[in-house]
């Protein structure tokens, strides 16, 4: 009898737990959502060509450019999910399986780095392509691992050229 209860007290004990972490969490996606303007949406059809091959990998997260623990919960933008990058000149598309594609127009790139850590994730060496972003007033980091690791200078290399370019054409307009 006094094992059934030490049994029934830590259930209840992980069930609290749990709970008071999915309160957390839709707690701090009200916040943001009032917050946060809304994430641009995905194009219905592919905008042009491709700049690089798609990448396959996992999408980690997305967060507030100055801490990379600060994930954004917003909709389903703060779920891990694996993911195709597919970079054009009009911006970045993160096609995400169980969830909304994520689109990053090249008019808000602000700049694209390797790292090794966002979104409560750490890897081994400089790991993940993190894209700063521009959202209305805030900047947002959004990761990506690929899988292929060989590529992931080209992709940092080619995300940062969209910021210039974008910037070139809103000063002639």
């Amino acid at each position: 009898m006094e094992r059934l209860v030490w049994v029934l007290a830590l259930v209840v004990l992980a069930a609290l737990v749990f709970y008071a972490m999915r309160r957390g969490w839709v707690n701090r996606a009200r916040t943001q959502a009032a917050q946060l303007p809304d994430f641009p949406a995905a194009p219905a059809e592919p905008p042009g060509d491709e700049l690089l091959p798609a990448a396959t990998g996992m999408y980690v997260g997305t967060t507030r450019a100055d801490d990379w623990q600060d994930r954004i919960a917003v909709g389903d933008v703060g779920h891990r999910a694996n993911a195709t990058a597919r970079l054009y000149r009009s911006g970045l598309l993160l096609e995400r399986t169980g969830a909304t594609a994520l689109w990053v127009p090249a008019e808000s790139v602000v700049d694209a780095r390797l790292d090794h850590k966002l979104a409560n994730k750490v890897v081994p060496g400089a790991g993940l392509v993190v894209v700063t972003w521009r959202l209305g007033e805030h900047l947002l980091d959004t990761g990506f691992r690929g899988d292929d690791k060989t590529t992931q200078t080209d992709w940092v290399d080619a995300v940062r050229a969209l910021a210039p370019a974008a910037t070139r054409e809103q000063e002639e307009k």
